[in-house]
């Protein structure tokens, strides 16, 4: 089956405090995994279900992630002075990603196994879902300490729990953004709110996944790449 494209807003403007040393002149989406920039390992993911237009979010040495994509098809967005979060920044986002429902990605994880992207648009059923969320059962979770997100009850809902990890990848309507009256929010707060009408969905991914929030993360994504 043949998708009109859908809208991507790539998350790139954190701190990355827990790379330490390898974020003190370079943002986090610059750090390198298996010769490339894991922002590049993103945008491969995004190019092969020809998500357009492509949106980053910038806010950390900026002017470095700009020089990096320049000549690629991505709008960037300076967030300034304030850093937005994940909801605030896409709000701010939604004048270039338009109003249908919009894919998200972060820009700090690794991915083994089919394209999560794909496997939400192929999933997506926007009669029955407000978000279809990626989430990767903990045995197949790499580079990620403390307790999962979510589990997912037997209709494909989610709730919050210790079963699943949310990956950084979903699909998502865009219209209780403007419902919160905050400039900088959590895409928590609309999840919460999707939850709790029974809208908020989750798909579990068959591969394998790597956080790479932390300098361990980038030994464990490429033995894990290297690996699956």
């Amino acid at each position: 089956m043949r998708h009109d494209p859908i809208a991507l807003m790539l998350f790139a403007a954190g701190f990355g405090t827990r790379m330490k040393h390898l974020t003190a002149h370079q943002p986090k989406p610059l750090v390198k995994v298996a010769g490339g920039a894991l922002i590049d390992h993103a945008l491969a993911l995004a190019h092969e279900v020809n998500a357009a237009p492509i949106v980053a979010n910038l806010h950390y040495l900026p002017h470095m992630l700009e020089l990096h994509l320049a000549g690629i098809d991505v709008h960037t967005i300076r967030e300034d002075p304030q850093i937005l979060d994940t909801g605030g920044g896409l709000r701010n986002a939604l004048p270039h990603l338009g109003t249908d429902p919009v894919f998200t990605l972060n820009s700090d994880a690794v991915w083994a196994g089919p394209n999560p992207l794909d496997l939400l648009m192929q999933a997506w059923d926007p009669s029955k879902m407000d978000a279809l969320l990626i989430c990767v059962p903990k045995a197949r979770v790499r580079g990620r300490k403390g307790k999962a997100d979510f589990e997912i009850d037997p209709l494909g809902r989610l709730h919050r729990g210790d079963e699943t990890v949310y990956g950084g990848a979903q699909i998502m309507k865009t219209d209780l953004l403007e419902t919160v009256s905050e400039q900088a929010f959590s895409l928590n707060v609309i999840w919460n709110k999707m939850a709790d009408k029974g809208r908020l969905f989750g798909l579990s991914y068959p591969g394998h996944w790597c956080d790479v929030g932390h300098p361990g993360g980038i030994v464990e994504a490429e033995a894990m790449l290297e690996r699956f």
